[in-house]
């Protein structure tokens, strides 16, 4: 098996964003990437996420959004913690697995797997935090519990407004909160167990998930899940205790996307390339442009949300059809075509939330 180069997640948009000009981190990431330093420096200079001036800023509705991600960020040093001294006697690792399953979805998580852990799901140094940056990142956990959540369809259909960049942050919270239920669980027992939660990751989530066997990378960067599409948020607890991995499954995603290009088309930044896959890191994917991507959300003020609106596994298709598009391209084509004659490009919620105030604005 080809793994692929750890990815730093210095390198990730959300860490390079935080850096402050004039500190030895910035002058020290800024000497090394020289061609990201005027992109980076202008999106800085933007209207913050969430931030009067921005297109969809409202300012009754929109702390809905940040108050939530304060809570994730207040809440996420419980992430780790010191197993009990001694180690509870368990039953086999097949009943741990049903067991930590069940509770996954007792709290809340659509679909949940096991995936055996590897050096390709880490990244190789920390960089959300200024008390963490630059620091490598040592996890050798050997199994890793990943779940997924369903965002609000018909919130999610509002993108790019407030109440897509609610429905998100909803999906991170409530993953947190699964991750932190099973994570203190299995330190009782005397195990290791992190929670890999927004702002707070060792890992790249979406990596986990595809090699647990929750769905398959697409076009867009996002994992694209059977039942669900991309309309998920996922949650990763990695674990020492014993556990059944499950096994990566192929449905036909790389192919469907080739086809489909929904989302490249709908793309407002035209940051998803709608042309073949390159190979990064050795592995075929989609590249997509982070700098892109992120300036239409400051620009928007919300985490925009229209390529996953536009994928057409989050409107919903036939699961029969689906269950049997990897072993027929002919099935695959003709789902695809019947979907593109009843919907269009992206579905648009135009709805008011019924329980959103009336209050102007701005």
């Amino acid at each position: 098996m080809v793994f692929m180069k750890k990815y730093d997640e210095r390198d990730n948009m959300f860490a390079r964003m935080n850096l402050t000009p004039g500190t030895p981190e910035y002058r020290e990431y800024y000497n090394e990437h020289p061609e990201l330093k005027e992109s980076d420096d202008a999106l800085r200079a933007m209207a913050p996420l969430g931030g009067a001036g921005s297109a969809t800023f409202h300012s009754v509705h929109t702390p809905l959004v940040g108050s939530a991600f304060q809570f994730l960020s207040e809440m996420k040093h419980l992430s780790e913690g010191a197993p009990a001294s001694e180690k509870t006697p368990l039953p086999s690792p097949d009943e741990m697995t049903k067991l930590l399953k069940g509770l996954a979805g007792f709290y809340g998580a659509k679909l949940t797997g096991i995936a055996p852990m590897n050096p390709r799901h880490f990244y190789s140094h920390r960089g959300r935090e200024a008390e963490s940056y630059g620091n490598e990142v040592d996890c050798d956990h050997p199994y890793g519990i990943v779940f997924a959540v369903e965002m609000d369809k018909e919130m999610i259909f509002h993108a790019p407004d407030v109440p897509e960049a609610l429905a998100a942050v909803k999906g991170y919270v409530d993953t947190a909160v699964i991750g932190m239920m099973i994570s203190y669980y299995i330190r009782s027992l005397g195990y290791q167990a992190r929670n890999h939660m927004d702002g707070n990751y060792l890992l790249i989530a979406p990596l986990v998930a595809e090699d647990a066997g929750l769905g398959e990378i697409g076009r867009h960067g996002l994992l694209i899940t059977k039942e669900y599409g991309p309309r998920v948020r996922l949650g990763v607890v990695t674990t020492d205790l014993p556990l059944v991995a499950d096994n990566k499954e192929s449905f036909g995603i790389p192919e469907f996307c080739r086809l489909c290009k929904r989302c490249a088309q709908s793309c407002p930044g035209k940051a998803i390339p709608s042309g073949e896959q390159t190979l990064i890191d050795g592995e075929p994917r989609w590249r997509i442009s982070d700098t892109a991507c992120y300036q239409r959300w400051r620009m928007l003020g919300t985490d925009c949300g229209i390529c996953v609106a536009s994928c057409p596994f989050s409107i919903g298709l036939d699961q029969e059809s689906v269950r049997k598009m990897g072993d027929s391209p002919e099935v695959m084509r003709q789902l695809l075509r019947d979907f593109n004659q009843k919907h269009p490009l992206r579905p648009v919620n135009r709805d008011p939330v019924k329980w959103f105030t009336s209050h102007p604005k701005d």
